[in-house]
């Protein structure tokens, strides 16, 4: 097992200037392919600039794109970011494929130099009480419940349905309607009452 690791910086994961919160600028500001045209070992390089690098272009206007020929030199594709880092990869006999992936992971990079995280996760404002989880201000009465329970079935605040509402509506008209009966039962006896007299 390799220990290189430890000889790393170390860090937590954040966006470059909160990069992404409001809107996405692409952290890749320039790239240069370097490639020899006729040596066996930049075909690859070759074959991407033919049929994909003018795609690559209009999907990332934002990227500067140089193609640069030497002769009898490796390939490579030489990147730098807005921070102002530069990365090398070195694409001796590379396929097509493989140099759309590593300019493609070229592209999503922010330019920080690789670190390794001392957490997966950072927050500039710490909480005495720990990170939040849905269980942080819930009732303790139910790290000893027995689960299901009927009152977490629902929402917490049920609305009532339509159905419910339509229903609510036909036994008031109903009450309404029985009392108007009684009413109108109470004046006729009344008025037989004051006619037999």
């Amino acid at each position: 097992m390799s220990n290189s690791h430890l000889f790393m910086t170390s860090g937590f994961p954040r966006a470059p200037l909160k990069n992404g919160i409001g809107r996405y600028i692409c952290q890749l500001k320039r790239v240069t392919i370097k490639f020899c045209k006729n040596h066996g070992d930049s075909r690859g390089i070759r074959e991407f600039i033919e049929t994909e690098l003018v795609d690559f272009s209009r999907k990332n206007p934002g990227v500067v794109v140089y193609v640069k020929t030497r002769r009898h030199r490796a390939p490579c594709l030489n990147a730098e970011y807005l921070n102002g880092q530069k990365e090398y990869i070195n694409c001796h006999n590379f396929s097509k494929d493989e140099v759309n992936k590593w300019l493609h992971l070229l592209l999503s990079r922010s330019g920080k130099e690789v670190m390794r995280y001392r957490k997966m996760w950072h927050t500039d404002n710490p909480s005495i009480q720990g990170i939040w989880t849905p269980f942080t201000f819930k009732d303790p009465k139910l790290n000893v419940a027995s689960f299901p329970l009927n009152v977490y079935w629902g929402p917490p605040n049920p609305k009532p349905t339509a159905t419910e509402i339509v229903m609510e509506m036909f036994r008031k008209q109903k009450l309404e309607d029985n009392q108007t009966d009684d009413i109108t039962i109470n004046e006729k006896d009344n008025v037989k009452s004051s006619q037999g007299q």
